[in-house]
């Protein structure tokens, strides 16, 4: 069997790294120095051989192999912390590394004790090269990060944000899963039954209690500052609380972001609340009844939003003429009247929201004071508040609830313009008058757009012929690549006259036919190029060229 690629093997160090609470780029050097056992899927190994019941089959692939390292290098913290290895003899808390005194003691080899059964035999290597393969790898992520090189400030970056969790936990899955998280590497477990366990958390009907979860993760975290030791399971139990409550890429990025002066500034995440705004918004013309307190909230909100100095500005904005409703006050009719127009326009606007929110803070505040106002709520904070509760309800409602999040809806289509430009390319559009393909299609979804009036031409001379060839096949076709760049058709390996180009070329396949049966049902009557592709048996070319051309790479 085929090796795997170093990022295949990167995939696995990461997964057990962030598993295990350890320095991801240990792993790395042990296969690095090692390279052995040699494996049953063609892999060698990381020096990792069966001990204490464990049988050759249990560490005889990669993955396992990379699994019981990171056992085995967790049993070998403990066995030097009882032994009196203080946080600083095994971290670098400046280079935020291992430190040489523990590189060098791993690389003397590690047998576990008789009682553990989750680990394995770590083989003797070379120190020098492990440090030197464990640095290379380590510095190679930094730079791909662009991490800083100091990393004096993570320790007490991270107490600061944990002391800043217990006011800030709003019983969300993703804050109580960091929690979790958090609690399982600091308490070196391997997954969350066993933090509910260690907590000792009742069960309710078969199921482990929330509340009383709840309250022993905040009881944790709130310790967690005066029993940070600077271990390096400590550590990383931190980073991966931060990287999962800010709900990050990866632990390189929380620590990037902890960097910044005052990270505890913005533990409460406000943009989580956003999809309970955009919901409550989609919701409004459902449960507008056009009462007075309903219209004071759509217009304040607007008002928000257009950054209005006055209701009366506002409803000049929307259009109608403040001082005619002044005049009219006495007219029932005409009051009505003025008000179904107000409530129109206000629809209207509130309609358009969910397309135009960028989540500026501006358009936030304008939404959090509509919500405020409808709910006849307080002040902002209860009305973040319910907001939060939304979310709550909507992470674990089902689809159909009315407290899911509403699929979105898209605007109308705007009118078709009577000629195609560059400027004018409407994505959702077809390309030709009730055709089958859009722009979106042609352009990758808006990714390479046509430069010129000649590619749009081109695009759309494929479009309609391609259109006819759809008709005759009578199965829709998957576009697989229609204009190309000459950067990027160079990139992929393109011929430097390709018609993808000049943007009268597809690539496609058809759902349950062969490139050969779409070439042969094509080839009578289609006036311009046709290919298809011994390598790609799925797939065929077509293209607009003034002349008949048939091809098979």
């Amino acid at each position: 069997m085929a090796k795997l690629s170093p990022d295949q093997r990167n995939y696995y160090y990461l997964i057990e790294a962030a598993r295990a609470g350890i320095h991801k780029p240990i792993l790395a050097a042990l296969y690095s120095t090692h390279q052995a056992p040699p494996l049953d899927d063609g892999e060698t190994g990381l020096g990792i051989a069966p001990v204490n019941r464990i049988p050759p089959s249990q560490v005889n692939t990669f993955p396992e192999q990379v699994q019981y390292a990171a056992n085995t290098l967790r049993s070998l913290t403990d066995a030097l912390t009882a032994q009196g290895w203080q946080g600083k003899d095994l971290w670098d808390g400046t280079e935020g590394r291992y430190s040489d005194r523990f590189l060098r003691r791993i690389a003397e080899g590690f047998i576990p004790p008789t009682s553990d059964r989750r680990s394995a035999q770590l083989e003797p290597t070379d120190p020098e090269r492990l440090i030197a393969a464990y640095l290379a790898d380590m510095r190679a992520d930094y730079r791909a990060d662009q991490l800083p090189q100091n990393l004096a400030y993570l320790d007490r970056a991270l107490l600061a944000f944990s002391e800043r969790v217990a006011p800030n936990y709003n019983r969300l899955s993703f804050q109580r899963q960091a929690l979790l998280e958090a609690a399982r590497i600091w308490r070196k477990l391997d997954n969350e039954t066993a933090v509910a366990s260690a907590f000792q958390v009742p069960e309710v009907n078969g199921l482990i209690d929330e509340a009383a979860l709840d309250q022993a993760l905040i009881a944790f975290i709130q310790q967690a500052n005066r029993y940070f030791s600077g271990y390096p399971n400590q550590r990383e139990a931190l980073i991966r609380l931060v990287q999962i409550w800010r709900q990050m890429d990866s632990r390189e990025a929380a620590i990037q972001w902890l960097a910044q002066d005052d990270p505890t500034a913005h533990e409460t995440n406000i943009a989580i609340i956003d999809p309970a705004l955009l919901a409550f918004v989609q919701r409004v013309p459902e449960f507008y009844r056009g009462r007075g307190d309903q219209r004071f909230a759509l217009t304040e909100g607007y008002r928000l939003w257009q950054q209005l100095d006055s209701r009366t500005t506002a409803i000049q904005s929307l259009g109608i003429d403040p001082q005619r409703l002044v005049n009219q006050t006495d007219a029932a009719a005409a009051m009505a009247a003025a008000a179904a127009q107000i409530d129109r326009a206000l629809l209207q606007f509130w309609d358009s929201v969910p397309t135009r929110y960028a989540g500026t803070t501006q358009q936030r505040e304008a939404l959090i004071r509509l919500v405020m106002i409808w709910r006849r709520l307080e002040g902002r904070i209860p009305a973040v508040q319910s907001l939060f509760e939304d979310v709550r309800r909507m992470e674990r409602a089902n689809r159909n609830a009315i407290e899911a999040m509403p699929a979105p809806e898209p605007p109308p289509l705007p009118a078709r313009p009577a000629r195609w430009t560059p400027s004018n390319i409407q994505l959702g559009l077809s390309i030709v008058p009730n055709g089958n393909f859009t722009w979106a299609e042609a352009t990758r979804g808006g990714t390479r757009m046509p430069p010129d009036q000649a590619t749009v031409d081109g695009i759309i001379r494929i479009a309609a012929l391609a259109q006819e060839a759809r008709d005759r096949i009578g199965r829709p076709f998957h576009i697989t690549s229609w204009y190309r760049p000459p950067e990027i058709n160079a990139r992929v390996g393109g011929a430097s006259a390709s018609r993808h180009i000049v943007g009268d070329a597809i690539d496609f396949y058809c759902d349950g036919l062969t490139g050969n049966q779409l070439y042969w049902a094509l080839d009578p009557w289609w006036p311009g190029g046709l290919g298809r592709y011994a390598q790609y048996p799925y797939l065929c070319h077509l293209d607009a060229r003034g002349y008949r051309s048939r091809w098979t790479h």
